[in-house]
């Protein structure tokens, strides 16, 4: 016993030593692989977010230059501006001056200008400033000669009396046999911009196609270049945009070829690591760099990682120790684990008793919601369905109309018939026997279609003619139009068709048209026009009026229910509309209209 304790001992101190060394070995290969691990996810998560504050300013810079570029559009086309570069007295330059300058205030622009056919400007909104550019002649400025030449152009530079920075867009002003007659400038500066860059704490630039800098939240950049020019290109760039000798200049430091990357950049005079990130703009060729701060974010991430990992280990080798030291405890261990298994067991049976009965409410819930999804279905079956009898309601007097007419032809004939008859002049009997069943197949096919149309219809997906379900639609409306004096225009092929339930087409239809027919009602000259059209795979039946149109705010509200303009309405049938339309996959909307409303029922084509 007394030779076998120094073995025990050693065996231990053995057990022990190699405990240690692993635990030290551990925590080592723990730390580094933790740590690069961290600084991995970490970069990718700043990448991320670079990327993604790239994409913001980029956004934010298209919507700045989207605003501004239909100022030159609209006033391009402006008849007065027009009148004044064909020749125009001194008062029309007063008025457009102040119609310029009240634009510039209201939409922030820097100046805006007309520039005449041989280059002086007429007219400019900083005409009471010393600064004004009228009687100025840049004729010379690229932006004047493009703009004449191609009828529009986009240029960035300095400008020649300010000095200051801006976006130069232009367009061609034209007369009214099609001749130039000068252009129309809006500068647009991007201070503000800027300004919203710089308090971001993220230093971000625009480049051009040419790689100089235009517009960017640190000064000290503006016209610098991603690399260094040669002389011709830097000749070029400098007259173009009326730069000083000193300017384009490259970076001081070096764009990375990919991105996004870290790199590291002095910005107000301290070096930092920066994550570069750049993504293209609305402007082609324009391209914005971003330089979002990493903020010690790596080396924080990687500390925190290892220091984890770290204490992993140390938890990892105390629990070994605890084993270690507890070895003589294991029959003890043993059945404490016994018992603890017999524990869980308990209440695993307890779980599984409670998950299986909160699964059977679940269920039992389930089918409640089916039971109310049918419940829904059936109702909007049964809306369906009312809002086309109350459809029926509203044409009956015109299709009573539509078979009263043939039924007095028919009466007509019926009588000449008798005397033919009486005359034994038998040709002509059986020519107005002839009319009269001509008439009686028409009255047949209106009744056919009232009766059609008015069938409760179970929900089927089909290929429908499109001009099928509008030719029943104007059967039912027909003498409602003729009553009203409706002009009716149809364009489209009648060939195309699409994915729908017909008579619930002609629902949508009929119940369209007679909301034009109400909104003409009084008016001089009422027209209601049917297109049908192909876009894409899709097929658009566009129904129009020239009536009041929609009011802005009855548009917002169009499509919700008991929404109506009528005294009698009950605001329910462009919902029903718009259901029926939904159900077979497409879309109902009110299109934006010079005059009068357009709804656009959109549906897919039927393959």
């Amino acid at each position: 016993m007394a030779l076998a304790t120094p073995r025990v001992a050693r065996s231990e101190r053995s057990a022990w030593i190699v405990l240690i060394g692993a635990w030290l070995a551990s925590t080592v290969a723990a730390m580094w692989l933790a740590g690069a691990a961290a600084e991995r996810d970490s970069r990718a998560e700043l990448a991320r977010q670079a990327e993604a504050a790239a994409d913001l300013h980029a956004a934010v810079l298209r919507s700045e230059l989207e605003k501004h570029r239909s100022l030159p559009v609209a006033l391009a086309g402006d008849p007065d501006i027009a009148h004044l570069l064909a020749g125009g007295g001194a008062g029309e330059t007063e008025a457009i001056n102040g119609k310029l300058e009240t634009l510039a205030t209201q939409t922030r622009a820097a100046v805006i200008y007309v520039i005449g056919a041989d280059g002086v400007t007429r007219a400019a909104s900083n005409w009471r400033l010393s600064t004004s550019f009228v009687g100025a002649d840049y004729g010379f400025r690229p932006y004047f000669v493009d703009g004449m030449a191609r009828g529009e152009a986009e240029f960035f530079a300095l400008g020649t009396v300010s000095g200051r920075p801006g976006l130069y867009l232009s367009r061609r002003v034209e007369g009214s046999g099609g001749q130039a007659l000068g252009v129309v400038v809006v500068k647009v500066e991007f201070d503000a911009l800027e300004a919203e860059w710089r308090a971001s704490g993220e230093p971000a630039y625009v480049v051009d196609p040419g790689g100089v800098v235009l517009i960017t939240s640190e000064p000290d950049w503006r016209f610098r270049t991603l690399e260094p020019l040669d002389d011709r290109r830097r000749r070029l760039t400098l007259t173009d945009q009326t730069l000083a000798p000193e300017d384009l200049r490259p970076l001081p430091f070096e764009t990375p070829d990919a991105a996004p990357a870290l790199i590291e950049v002095a910005v107000g005079g301290e070096a930092q690591r920066w994550m570069y990130a750049r993504t293209g703009t609305a402007t082609p060729g324009w391209t914005l760099h971003l330089l979002a701060p990493t903020r010690g974010a790596i080396k924080g991430a990687a500390s925190s990682a290892r220091a984890v990992a770290a204490l992993a280990v140390a938890l990892l080798a105390v629990g070994a120790a605890l084993m270690l030291r507890r070895r003589q405890q294991q029959a003890v261990r043993a059945r404490e684990d016994e018992r603890r298994r017999e524990e869980l067991e308990r209440r695993i049976d307890e779980r599984t008793r409670e998950l299986r009965e909160a699964n059977q409410a679940l269920n039992a819930e389930m089918e409640e919601r089916r039971r109310a999804e049918a419940s829904r279905e059936l109702l909007r079956d049964e809306l369906v369905q009312a809002g086309k009898l109350a459809a029926l309601g509203q044409i009956v007097a015109g299709v009573a109309h539509e078979i009263n007419q043939p039924v007095a032809a028919i009466r007509t004939q019926a009588e000449i018939a008798e005397t033919y008859v009486g005359r034994a002049e038998g040709d002509k009997a059986r020519g107005a026997l002839s009319r009269i069943s001509d008439l009686t197949q028409r009255i047949g096919a209106i009744t056919q279609e009232l009766r059609a149309f008015s069938r409760k219809s179970e929900p089927g997906l089909q290929s429908v003619r499109m001009a099928e379900a509008v030719d029943g639609a104007l059967l039912l409306l027909g003498g409602r139009l003729r009553e009203g004096g409706v002009q009716l225009v149809r364009t489209g092929g009648r060939d195309i068709r699409v994915t729908a339930d017909r008579f619930r087409l002609e629902q949508v239809i009929v119940n369209l048209v007679q909301n034009a027919c109400q909104a003409l009602e009084g008016l001089p000259d009422p027209r209601i026009m049917i297109a049908v059209s192909r876009d894409g795979e899709s097929i658009l039946l566009s129904i129009a009026d020239n009536g009041p149109g929609v009011s802005s705010e009855m548009r917002e509200r169009l499509f919700t229910p008991f929404t109506t303009s009528r005294p009698a309405g009950l605001g329910l049938g462009l919902v029903i509309c718009r259901d029926i339309v939904a159900g077979f996959g497409g879309e109902l909307s009110l299109a934006d209209s010079d005059e009068g409303a357009v709804f656009v029922v959109r549906l897919k084509a039927a393959p």
